[in-house]
């Protein structure tokens, strides 16, 4: 089936590898266009970007797809399907319209739980316990569209959103190829009106933890938040991400630390924490980190 594949970060890769390798044509990838990255700030392609490149594939990153000049170089591909996963601009009608069969999207949640841009993280902060993928025909609303097929998982107890997000982009990658086997036969299904919820982006002010609540919301937040941002705390007025946890038994003043395994005390319960940060340094076990940066038993954070 001749394709356009659009898509950015590193969670679209393996779609782009999935589709290659079930034999489909590319007939071209979008994605967003280089930006300046590292510490020389040079400009460096996404993820999709360069693999595309080593893919042969012809790559197109448009700021916008509102122009006439866009929208025709998109038309004149004469695609049957666009394949979209996590690309990061907006598609108008005129280009949700232009390929044969339509747009399929393939979104990281149990729709029409957690539309919107940031579902991984929000299903595992909210305690979620299963999520999945859905590909769904594309149209004008934010992931209103109706769904064609979907799986689901259950979310690991100590999983976080690194760990979570890897497996889901697995399984859409499978998703879509199956999807885009049975194209003829599926129903779209029309998304029920009860159980929207809305997966806003993560804003960095939301990673700073606060050892009041219980220690169900601390562990959420921490494996929600990892890799990125980072939930947060300072220690000895050091800023360090905490990267995994775990509850345990334990009761104190919230925010104190109650042995030397790095188990700080909640408003209700404890957590365990398990890999931390500090800045400037690479991510560590907590045993490791403990042997170069000791935090005491007692130590109120």
């Amino acid at each position: 089936m001749r394709l356009v594949f659009m898509g950015t970060p590193a969670f679209s890769v393996p779609v782009l590898n999935a589709l290659v390798d079930a034999g489909h044509e590319i007939a071209a990838v979008y994605c967003q266009p280089p930006r300046p990255a590292g510490r020389g700030k040079k400009d460096r392609p996404t993820p999709v970007h360069a693999r595309a490149v080593e893919l042969g594939l012809d790559v197109h990153h448009p700021v916008s797809l509102k122009t006439n000049a866009a929208q025709e170089d998109f038309a004149a591909l004469n695609a049957e399907v666009a394949v979209v996963v996590a690309y990061g601009l907006i598609l108008p009608q005129v280009v949700l319209d232009a390929p044969k069969r339509g747009c399929l999207n393939i979104h990281a949640s149990l729709l029409p739980r957690w539309r919107g841009a940031a579902p991984i993280h929000r299903a595992i902060m909210a305690g979620d316990k299963e999520t999945g993928v859905c590909i769904m025909q594309m149209e004008a609303g934010l992931d209103t569209g109706p769904v064609l097929l979907r799986h689901e998982t259950t979310i690991g107890t100590e999983e976080t959103t690194d760990q979570l997000h890897d497996r889901l982009s697995q399984m859409g990658a499978d998703a879509i190829v199956k999807a885009l086997a049975a194209i003829d036969t599926l129903t779209a299904a029309p998304q029920p009106d009860d159980g929207v919820t809305y997966a806003h982006k993560i804003d960095k002010h939301e990673a700073h933890v606060t050892w009041s609540v219980t220690a169900l919301e601390v562990d959420r937040k921490i494996r929600g938040l990892s890799t990125f941002p980072g939930a947060w705390c300072e220690i000895d007025g050091q800023r360090v991400k905490l990267l995994a946890s775990r509850l345990v038994d334990g009761t104190g003043t919230p925010g104190e630390v109650l042995d030397d395994a790095l188990t700080v005390a909640c408003g209700e319960g404890a957590v365990q924490l398990q890999r931390l940060q500090r800045a400037g340094k690479g991510a560590q076990d907590a045993d490791v980190f403990q042997r170069g940066f000791p935090v005491a038993k007692g130590t109120q954070l």
